[in-house]
């Protein structure tokens, strides 16, 4: 079998645990997690990576218009007899904070976790939204005037 082998990974690797750049996270100092976020219709979509997190190990708070996400990739539980060869991928504490205007609803957030994607729908509050508002008519012809 061929393999082939790259000398800089291994001291790329290593830079980036020393430095902290890129390292797993750990529970004192968690890791930020990718996100996308755009907007549909009346509805904010935010989507965070967190391939190979349980959906139990997610925990979604909303405290004065700050939300926070935390997760944690907890390491494989490997049987006896068996040695990992390979372990790139990071594990520990992931954590993200949003700051949510007022004019988003956070009372009616939506959350779902589907093949490693955690995706929220802030809806606009409706406070915020444009509306139309009427302009009364007071003209109402001429008023007599007594004397």
């Amino acid at each position: 079998m061929l393999m082939r082998t790259d000398p800089f990974r291994e001291l790329d690797r290593l830079t980036q645990q020393v430095f902290g750049s890129q390292a797993p996270g750990t529970w004192s100092r968690p890791t930020a997690m990718p996100m996308d976020a755009y907007r549909q219709g009346d509805t904010y979509v935010v989507a965070f990576d967190l391939p190979g997190v349980s959906p139990d190990a997610i925990d979604l708070d909303v405290e004065r218009n700050v939300l926070t996400v935390k997760a944690e990739r907890r390491p494989l539980e490997l049987g006896e007899g068996v040695e990992m060869q390979v372990a790139e991928r990071p594990l520990g504490a992931f954590s993200r904070q949003l700051f949510l205007g007022d004019t988003l609803d956070a009372d009616r957030i939506e959350a779902s976790y589907e093949s490693g994607v955690l995706t929220l729908k802030i809806p606009i509050a409706e406070q915020a939204k444009p509306r139309k508002i009427e302009i009364a008519n007071t003209d109402t012809g001429h008023k007599q005037i007594d004397a």
